[in-house]
This record gives C-alpha cells, structure tokens and sequence, in this order.
C-alpha cells in the first residue's frame, strides 16, 4: 500500500493554495502531486483534481490556457498508478520514485506515443489514446 508521507501532503496543500513557485513544479513535482492524488482515489479521480489544480496554477501564473495538456496529464497519472500497483509499499513520494525511477524520464511517453499524435492540439484538448504501446491499466 502506498501512503503519503506528510511532506507529501504539505506539497499537495502548498500547491492548492498558490504556493509553488512555477520554477518549482517540474516534472518530479508534477509525479509527486499525481502520486498524492492517487493514495486518495483512483484514476479518474486523481485525473480529474490534476486538471482542476493544474489549470488553477496556469491562471493564477498567467500561463496561457492552452499550455495544460490533457492527454499528458492522464497518461502520466496512469503511468504513476501503473508504478505504485506494482511497486512494494511505501510510506512517501521519494521512497516509491527511488524504488524505480523509470517515471523521472520524462520520454517514456514517446515509447506510447508518436511524437505527431502526443504533441497535436487534439491531444492538448483531450484525451487521446497511445497509438505505440498502451499504458497498463490499473488492475
């Protein structure tokens, strides 16, 4: 089972209420929000506060809309979800990321998508599926 540690948390609530600087919401950070939301729900559900936050952050930032990607938002949380179901337990963000860092390469979506399919203003807008490999759903 995978649990959050309370740093963890106070991450999540910092990024919530506007505290996380844009410079500091890389890629880790962006696993590390998914692998919260995913201790408290399930895909769909962690999908879905990712969007919410995510574009929270865009605006308060003055990112244009646009930028949020939701086909890379959900195939990352899937990813993530694919990770700790079959990862051994952990008690925070960093002990699941070192157990296998797979997930820090920020290219293993290109081994599930083609590049044209994955960068397309369809896919930015919407879900689209992997057309190379598909994720492995959460059991």
């Amino acid at each position: 089972m995978m649990i959050p540690a309370q740093d963890d948390l106070d991450f999540r609530a910092r990024f919530e209420a506007g505290q996380v600087a844009p410079t500091d919401f890389d890629h880790r950070a962006h696993l590390r929000l998914a692998y919260v939301y995913l201790c408290e729900g399930s895909v769909d559900a962690a999908t879905a506060r990712m969007r919410t936050t995510i574009k929270s952050f865009l605006r308060r930032n003055g990112v244009p809309h646009g930028k949020y990607h939701e086909t890379l938002t959900r195939s990352w949380v899937m990813a993530v979800r694919y990770f700790m179901d079959k990862s051994i337990a952990a008690s925070s963000f960093d002990s699941f990321i070192v157990s296998d860092a797979r997930l820090l390469d920020t290219r293993i979506m290109l081994t599930h998508y083609r590049k044209d399919t994955l960068f397309s203003d369809a896919a930015r807008a919407a879900f689209v599926a992997p057309d190379l490999q598909a994720i492995p759903p959460a059991p």
